[in-house]
């Protein structure tokens, strides 16, 4: 790897847009993170002296914090390590909870492998799954969602916002249906890549859970949050040293939850319309520059403020992540989890792309440390790049 990156050299500008899958943090957040790390979150928040106290203290804080950012109880958060994580407690948790014969778990066809994957799992133990389609937009078919819950339905997992395509969903009307349908129906939302992006009043929607990732909102990696409604059943998955929480077991990371704590107050309280306007500037210029280009998503407010993806045809999304990348531009291709997997986005074929569109996406998202500087230059990178490559291929077109 060390010498790749030799090859590769230091490009003379650098513009970073794969937030996605991992990113930078608020130095704001980082500072409480070191202050915490060094003066008062570095016991054990469960032991009985000064210095567990103190650590206590910072995670009484912190949660309450997010919580009033979240319009819910404090003591309706559990800290884990990543949404991942959080998916995977609300999925097996409230499955392993269960003691009645409804045995059916919808989820849409676009979710984040680590909701399918969970899910998919339970069928080992006689749950049957439903992959809910969507529309060329990646829109719910929500004609479909109501023939399909129905008394046998236990879980339904839907995202506000999907992780590849930016696609929002109208979560309360989806609600809505389910519940109206089964009241006892248990709502999910992986809603990582929603969090400061659209406003989640926990305490309104009817959700029963929902997972979040400090990542994703510029605070530190290896902390997610699950919110489980109160009085829901769960039963842990995990099972270790007992904690100042009962579903997640082992000493929790107090600094990095106090970073978690701080960066959600510095996103949900930043003006956004700068995220939005770079975000529009940047589709429109690519698709009036460049031939054979497609918008993946919706246009518009339907879509997440920060997220551009495009498929770029006759040419390989991986081909233009590396040609970028010697740019000083780094995106990625399809989703996180399939990136060195030469397979194309789920979420990509279940909007209808074809596997060869599927295969030439490239995904981008906005930041808070971009400017309009950045988004010029990959403006005009962009179209030379993929003109080079598509030069350089046996299948032309355009």
């Amino acid at each position: 790897m060390r010498d790749l990156i030799a090859i590769h050299g230091e490009p003379s500008r650098e513009v970073y847009l794969d937030s996605e899958n991992s990113g930078l943090i608020y130095p704001k957040a980082l500072e409480e993170m070191v202050r915490t790390y060094k003066e008062v979150g570095y016991g054990n928040p469960s032991i009985t002296h000064k210095i567990g106290w103190e650590s206590y203290e910072v995670l009484y804080k912190s949660t309450e914090i997010l919580s009033q950012i979240l319009n819910t109880k404090s003591s309706e958060l559990v800290y884990t390590h990543g949404a991942t994580e959080a998916n995977n407690l609300a999925i097996l948790g409230s499955a392993k909870a269960n003691k009645n014969d409804r045995k059916e778990i919808l989820v849409s066809s676009i979710e984040h492998f680590s909701v399918i994957f969970p899910a998919e799992r339970l069928q080992e133990q006689g749950y049957k799954i439903i992959k809910i389609p969507v529309n060329e937009h990646g829109f719910i078919d929500n004609e479909f969602l109501k023939t399909k819950v129905n008394g046998s339905t236990f879980l339904v997992s839907i995202a506000p916002i999907n992780h590849e395509i930016g696609t929002i969903q109208n979560l309360k009307e989806i609600i809505d249906i389910v519940k109206e349908k089964n009241s006892k129906t248990l709502f999910h939302s992986d809603a990582a890549d929603s969090f400061g992006r659209v406003r989640l009043n926990l305490n309104k929607l009817n959700l029963d859970l929902a997972s979040f990732s400090s990542h994703k909102i510029y605070g530190p990696k290896g902390v997610g949050l699950l919110y489980i409604k109160e009085g829901l059943k769960i039963e842990p998955i995990l099972h270790g040293q007992l904690s100042s929480q009962k579903l997640w077991p082992g000493v929790e990371n107090i600094p990095a939850i106090a970073g978690f704590a701080e960066a959600a107050k510095i996103f949900d309280n930043m003006d956004k319309n700068m995220l939005l306007k770079m975000r529009d500037k940047l589709i429109e210029s690519i698709l009036s520059s460049t031939e054979s280009v497609l918008l993946n998503g919706p246009k518009g407010p339907e879509r997440s403020l920060d997220n551009v993806n495009l498929s770029f045809l006759y040419v390989e999304g991986e081909a233009i992540i590396v040609e970028l990348s010697m740019q000083g531009i780094y995106a990625s291709s399809g989703s996180a989890c399939t990136s060195r997997v030469l397979e194309p986005s789920h979420v990509l074929i279940a909007i209808g792309r074809k596997y060869e569109e599927a295969h030439g996406s490239v995904l981008m998202r906005i930041t808070p440390f971009n400017n309009e500087d950045d988004i010029n230059y990959v403006i005009e990178r962009i179209p030379k790049g993929v003109a080079r490559l598509r030069s350089l291929s046996p299948i032309k077109g355009g």
